[in-house]
């Protein structure tokens, strides 16, 4: 995560230096031109479903559990049937994680090592330019990656492959659109719609995919 956030301050700082100099520079390979609306339409309901956080399900008891991702002193706090110990359980809430996480990314997508998404974070890293990244879980590898600046986005697909040597893979935006509402940009939300095909290099004739809306809150630099 931290080379991930490493990669996306250097593209965003070089983004900033160069609209700095050249305002009306042509749009470079990868870049696509925003379309800023006053009123994005669209379904955006998806916002009002949620999860758990990953891990978390509830047992036979009715009491909400974690598998798998655990921090190691609740093991303690249960008994051999699973069932967390009456006296455990406001210790065992603060140290896991249950509350509600509202979807913020509804998308469809066709690339490697994808199983679905509901959570995307935007982030704003200087005044400028906004970054956005989906998700992954333990079933998928891929994440949509957005550069977002007053005029032009850089979308790419980061694969973290679990078959892989360890290396993310990156496939650059080959073609696509992007709509964002203008009025709640300014009030630090990204509304957004958007369908993006990407280079596959070893399948060139049949290019990657990513398509959906977005309703999240955008956190401050």
């Amino acid at each position: 995560m931290a080379k991930i956030w490493i990669y996306l301050f250097l593209i965003a700082g070089f983004i900033s230096c160069g609209q700095a100099n050249n305002k009306t520079k042509k749009n470079e390979p990868g870049e696509i031109n925003i379309t800023w609306v006053d009123d994005l339409p669209g379904n955006f309901t998806f916002t009002e479903n949620w999860d758990y956080p990953e891990g978390i399900y509830m047992n036979e008891f009715g009491q909400l559990s974690c598998d798998g991702i655990c921090p190691p002193e609740t093991e303690a706090m249960k008994d051999e049937t699973g069932r967390i110990l009456k006296d455990s359980l406001t210790a065992f809430y603060n140290l896991v994680d249950t509350t509600h996480q509202y979807y913020s990314i509804q998308c469809d997508a066709r690339c490697y090592e994808w199983a679905g998404t509901n959570f995307i974070t935007a982030r704003a890293v200087n005044r400028d330019t906004t970054v956005c990244f989906t998700h992954n879980n333990t079933a998928t590898h891929s994440s949509l990656h957005l550069i977002i600046t007053n005029k032009r986005c850089i979308p790419t697909i980061e694969l973290n492959s679990v078959a892989g040597p360890g290396e993310i893979i990156i496939y650059p935006c080959q073609s696509g659109q992007i709509e964002i509402d203008r009025k709640l940009w300014y009030k630090g939300i990204l509304k957004a719609t958007f369908n993006f095909t990407f280079d596959d290099k070893e399948a060139p004739n049949n290019p990657l995919s990513w398509e959906g809306k977005i309703y999240t809150k955008i956190e401050a630099e």
